[in-house]
């Protein structure tokens, strides 16, 4: 590939600007291509929530994780998890914990395979080695601004 300045250049570009740019690619490509599948990137992080968990999820503990990714607030994920049920994908008992039906598991298979092929797409060209130093430098990024951020 070829970098948008030479090295000279390139390490007095603003942080600021490359990591918006960086998001703006990797969210927006990763919501139209679970669009083309008929979902949301929070619907995906509901059914991945209620899919992995070792003991069923309250909506409460599935919003209160999901509600911080990408500041998406409370109401929005409270919609999305009401949304995700609406679907048939998600049930929830009367004391509000989270499972998924056989259609919601075909489903969250299908979504996770695409996450698979999107993460192998992200991930092209860069080695574990710069991934991680990556990660620690956008870390170390946030620490320095007295920003906080969190993924489970």
């Amino acid at each position: 590939m070829e970098y948008s300045h030479p090295d000279p250049e390139l390490i007095r570009q603003p942080i600021g600007y490359w990591s918006w740019a960086a998001y703006d690619a990797v969210v927006g490509r990763t919501r139209t291509a679970l669009a083309g599948i008929g979902t949301t990137q929070p619907q995906w992080w509901v059914l991945a929530q209620v899919a992995h968990a070792e003991q069923p999820k309250t909506r409460a503990e599935v919003s209160e994780l999901l509600r911080n990714y990408l500041t998406t607030g409370a109401g929005t994920m409270d919609e999305e998890i009401d949304r995700t049920v609406a679907l048939g994908w998600v049930t929830e008992d009367g004391e509000g914990h989270l499972g998924l039906t056989d259609e919601g598991e075909a489903f969250f298979h299908k979504a996770a395979a695409l996450q698979e092929e999107l993460g192998a797409e992200r991930h092209a060209g860069i080695s574990d080695e710069e991934y991680l130093t990556t990660l620690k430098v956008l870390q170390r990024f946030i620490h320095n601004t007295g920003g906080h951020a969190w993924h489970h």
